[in-house]
């Protein structure tokens, strides 16, 4: 019996290719595609897929890690695969987290997707020897946690501003944005705004 799969991605182009590649192997057939993480609910709910191939980042609403969070509590829950461009070590552990059987880069092989959805589809784990390496030292060093303020002056500090400038747009004083990166810097381990927003790309933050 073939192995069904529901493709989510918010561009269809993307869901063309996966399509024409996934239907070239005839132990694969695509049920179904779905633009959002809210359609991909829905439709998995009717379509009862095996596995469900979802991209990360999905325009305006949910993300695949949300997406996949909420197919992985449905009654006939499917495996669900995310694929992206998005090599960051907090997304891979955050979709592992959310319940995703497998992590795979959209710069991998068509055999490698295929052979992906069906060890999905037997309940088995798809992850690069490197990227499941990762993923146990991420749990086993738990991520940084910012608060949302925090967040938002690492956030302008990317874009260069100044603490008079962060004060402005946060409606607070300079004295207050100091603050902030006193204790921003102290959570990141580093002594300069430089440092803090390569930090802050290199483990996803940013």
């Amino acid at each position: 019996m073939a192995i069904t799969v529901l493709l989510v991605d918010d561009h269809p182009v993307v869901r063309t290719g996966l399509r024409t590649l996934i239907e070239l192997n005839n132990q694969v057939v695509v049920v179904g595609e779905a633009a959002s993480g809210e359609e991909a609910i829905a439709l998995a709910e009717h379509l009862n897929p095996d596995v469900v191939l979802c991209d990360l980042r999905l325009g305006a609403g949910i993300d695949g890690v949300q997406t996949t969070a909420a197919l992985r509590g449905q009654r006939q829950a499917p495996a669900v695969i995310i694929l992206t461009t998005f090599d960051h070590d907090v997304e891979i552990l955050r979709a592992i987290e959310a319940g995703a059987a497998g992590y795979l880069l959209k710069d991998v092989t068509p055999s490698t997707i295929i052979s992906s959805l069906k060890e999905a589809a037997r309940g088995g784990m798809v992850l690069a020897p490197e990227m499941a390496q990762r993923v146990v030292h991420g749990m086993r060093h738990p991520r940084l946690q910012l608060t949302e303020r925090q967040l938002e002056v690492l956030k302008l500090l990317e874009t260069g501003a100044s603490n008079r400038e962060i004060a402005r747009e946060l409606f607070v004083t300079e004295a207050t944005v100091k603050t902030h990166l006193v204790h921003l810097f102290t959570k990141l381990n580093v002594e300069s705004r430089a440092k803090a927003v390569t930090l802050a790309r290199e483990t996803g933050l940013l």
